[in-house]
C-alpha cells in the first residue's frame, strides 16, 4: 500500500499516511487533529541498472570500454 506525505498548515508538522491508491486524493487529518493539510509531492528513488537490450558493457561509460579501463 502506498505511503503519502502530508504537512499540516495549522501546526506545521509533517506526517505520512498509508492508504490505497483509490484514496490518494482524499483529505488527511494531522495527528494533532487539524484538517488543514496538504499532500506533499514525493519522488521515488530507484537504484539499479536498466537493461538496454544491447551487449553487456556497451553503454560507453567507465568500464564500458570508453575510458580504457576495461581492457
Amino acid at each position: 500500500m502506498p505511503t503519502y506525505a502530508y504537512r499540516c498548515r495549522a501546526c506545521g508538522s509533517s506526517f505520512d499516511v498509508s492508504r490505497p491508491m483509490t484514496d490518494a486524493s482524499a483529505p488527511a487529518q494531522c495527528p494533532a487533529g487539524h484538517d488543514d493539510t496538504v499532500k506533499l509531492l514525493t519522488t521515488v528513488g530507484l537504484a539499479g541498472r536498466a537493461d538496454s537490450g544491447g551487449a553487456p558493457g556497451a553503454g560507453g561509460g567507465c568500464c564500458g570500454g570508453a575510458c580504457g579501463c576495461a581492457g
